[in-house]
């Protein structure tokens, strides 16, 4: 009994194991696919740009496919024209909120949903294509059908069961599942309790997020894609020579506690103020996307002081000596930084190059699926089909170059002066 349950103990290590193994490698292209919420183009954006400025030794290339209104089975009809020439090496999918057709949940609903994400599962099996299998998100408590009471509570209940859905199929197939829904709705309710009811976490129309949702979302995807959160590591040796781990280079130092930095890796940055929606900051409390996903840690060691006054950037704080010599997040504590004005600018070239990509598959690459009737086998007709997209794809290339080459190295000084 011993032996089997040792046995047990050890599936269950190495399962965990297995899910927390990055699914990203260096070069791969990431389609983010999904419906209105994901043409927003918020959590695509955060994502991108996460992975070019947070972790650029990834070299992740990222194309966003959000179609408004579509359900599952619409983007198994048009993946074969829209993605499978992109050549994906992993996607995330989040369908389900329209799957659910704004109502309480049935059978013939998880059904229809299962079947289209499985015919999607099934095709990027056949090209080698990894697969996050993502759930829907929420709707908001508050915001959305006001006129309905508890309606929201139905609605969530459906697509929690989609989700459930998206979960058995990622498991079936050994791919990972990422819960968006489950993140959003413990983020809703912990931020609801603090900030008020009024305060939406799904948007104002209680479906489509703002930024604070739309960063939950992201956190949801990329912990599904088993990405570090090691954004980096700087070491203060009071007295002796100073260090730092990978993409920050040591410049200049003073025995005193001070320090000049050039880092090509940046942490993630984050807009508005603790109550605004519209803003990333004011969800931070109720998501650990600092503590999982954007560690950039500072250690003090040899400080004679029981605290010492920490300056980076235009801000100081105050810490103790024990919490220095353990490290702290200088992301989630100096929310302004010298990264700040840098990752504006990477992230406005990332929405550019997404905006570019809606025009690209819905106003033109989409189309090309009018041919498939009596010109479809004729090669003349692929030929040009084929120059147009990747006409298209060189300008998709170009926004990505420019995306990319805006991550420069940021310097910027860390001062520690100890407290009598």
């Amino acid at each position: 009994m011993r032996i089997l349950v040792t046995c047990f103990l050890l599936f269950g290590l190495w399962n965990v194991a297995a899910a927390q193994q990055p699914i990203l490698k260096k070069g791969d292209r990431l389609a983010i696919i999904g419906d209105s919420i994901t043409e927003q183009k918020q959590y695509s954006k955060f994502m991108e740009t996460y992975l070019l400025a947070c972790h650029p030794e990834l070299d992740i290339k990222c194309f966003q496919f959000g179609w408004g209104g579509e359900r599952a089975p619409g983007f198994a009809n048009r993946m074969e024209n829209d993605l499978i020439p992109w050549h994906p090496d992993v996607i995330t999918t989040c369908y389900g909120m329209n799957d659910g057709s704004y109502r309480a949940y049935d059978d013939n609903i998880g059904k229809v949903y299962e079947k289209g994400m499985r015919d999607i599962i099934d095709r990027m099996k056949k090209e080698g294509v990894t697969v996050v299998v993502g759930s829907p998100g929420v709707v908001d408590s508050f915001t959305w059908a006001r006129d309905r009471a508890d309606f929201d509570q139905v609605y969530n209940a459906n697509l929690k069961k989609l989700g459930e859905i998206a979960k058995s199929l990622a498991d079936e197939n050994h791919f990972s599942h990422a819960d968006v829904f489950g993140e959003m709705y413990d983020s809703m309710v912990a931020a609801k309790a603090k900030l008020g009811e009024e305060y939406p976490v799904a948007g104002g129309d209680g479906v489509h997020p703002s930024a604070n949702g739309h960063l939950i979302m992201a956190y949801a995807f990329l912990k599904a894609l088993g990405v570090s959160g090691d954004i980096g590591t700087i070491t203060i040796n009071i007295g002796g020579d100073p260090a730092a781990t990978a993409g920050h280079k040591i410049i200049g130092s003073s025995k005193g506690g001070s320090v000049e930095i050039e880092s090509t890796r940046y942490p993630f940055c984050f807009t508005g103020n603790d109550k605004d929606p519209n803003g990333t900051v004011s969800i931070l409390p109720f998501t650990p996307f600092n503590e999982d996903l954007n560690r950039f840690t500072l250690k003090v060691n040899n400080l004679s002081a029981p605290e010492a006054e920490v300056t980076f950037g235009d801000q100081t704080k105050t810490f103790t000596k024990q919490q220095l010599s353990e490290g702290i997040n200088l992301a989630a504590e100096f929310l302004n930084n010298p990264f700040s004005k840098p990752f504006d600018n990477v992230m406005n070239q990332v929405a550019r190059k997404q905006a570019f990509e809606t025009t690209m598959i819905k106003g033109l690459i989409t189309n090309f699926r009018q041919f498939q009737g009596p010109l479809g086998d004729d090669p003349e007709v692929q030929s040009a089909m084929n120059v147009l997209r990747d006409k298209m794809f060189e300008v998709d290339d170009k926004a990505y170059d420019n995306a990319k080459g805006a991550v420069v190295p940021v310097r910027y000084q860390i001062s520690v002066k100890p407290k009598s």
